[in-house]
């Protein structure tokens, strides 16, 4: 690295050197880094293999819950979803069984790591939603679920951003599979391909951002498998609110200011 001393303060790069400011001072570097061969031939880049191959398994675990949540992610999540959600993979994988560079992504046994998760960390669905609720129930086979909310005043339990006047609860359900390292593809695959990233949303009725409710809401899915859920398949079990404006009689829906939580995994 050296400084530029100049008059003639440039940025970008030229002929393979780099200009660039920092802290109000100009400097040139030349082009550096390691070539891709190396990377994937040395020996000395043993763990830098390993770590790329874990979190290429992060990532598609990633991409298999924006999958199950497809419906809703839009509305739902932030920019950085996918690097939040293939971080939390991330943590799983280092929990999981096997040599480094294969180890297991086992969601069914850290379910811990994936509950709480906020689709937008800047909407947290408890700034937004807050009145009481017990713990949603799945079915005996795992591939249902039912939430129950009392009867609630608006005012109180709600906040709206700027502009709503109304809202609509949501309960969304995602199936994700465990992953493991497959040698013969060279990377990692679902444990169950069937199942894995399918999703189902329940909207309640809507309601005014004032007032009570009116009656207690129930929202449920049911995926119909018909038998239980396999035992490498995490249910995941969101609850999102949804706000709306309305204008001329009409609701439109607001495309920020809405949050969305896993609030179980079963």
């Amino acid at each position: 690295m050296a400084k530029n001393k100049s008059y003639i303060k440039l940025e970008g790069t030229l002929d393979g050197l780099t200009f660039y400011q920092k802290d109000g001072q100009s400097f040139v570097k030349t082009k550096g880094g390691i070539s891709k061969d190396r990377i994937l031939n040395d020996s000395n880049f043993k763990r830098t293999r390993e770590n790329m191959q874990e979190f290429a398994g992060a990532a598609r675990a990633s991409k298999a819950v924006r999958d199950a949540f497809a419906s809703v992610v839009k509305l739902m999540g932030d920019t950085y979803l996918a690097a939040r959600l293939t971080g939390v993979m991330k943590k799983i994988n280092r929990n999981g069984t096997g040599v480094r560079g294969e180890r297991t992504i086992d969601l069914v046994s850290n379910t811990k790591l994936f509950q709480g998760f906020q689709f937008n960390p800047k909407d947290p669905l408890k700034s937004l939603f807050y009145a009481p609720y017990d713990a949603p129930v799945f079915g005996a086979n795992r591939d249902s679920v039912t939430l129950e909310i009392a009867d609630f005043k608006a005012d109180s339990f709600v906040t709206p951003p700027e502009g709503a006047t109304h809202f609509t609860l949501v309960l969304a359900s995602g199936l994700v599979s465990n992953f493991e390292y497959d040698a013969n593809v060279e990377g990692y695959e679902p444990v169950d391909e069937d199942h894995n990233g399918k999703g189902l949303v329940a909207y309640s009725a809507t309601f005014p951002v004032t007032g009570m409710v009116g009656a207690d809401i129930t929202l449920a899915n049911d995926f119909g498998l018909g038998a239980a859920l396999p035992s490498t398949v995490s249910h995941a079990a969101a609850l999102g609110i949804i706000f709306y404006q309305e204008q001329n009689g009409a609701l439109y829906e607001l495309a920020s200011g809405n949050g969305m939580q896993v609030i179980a995994v079963g």
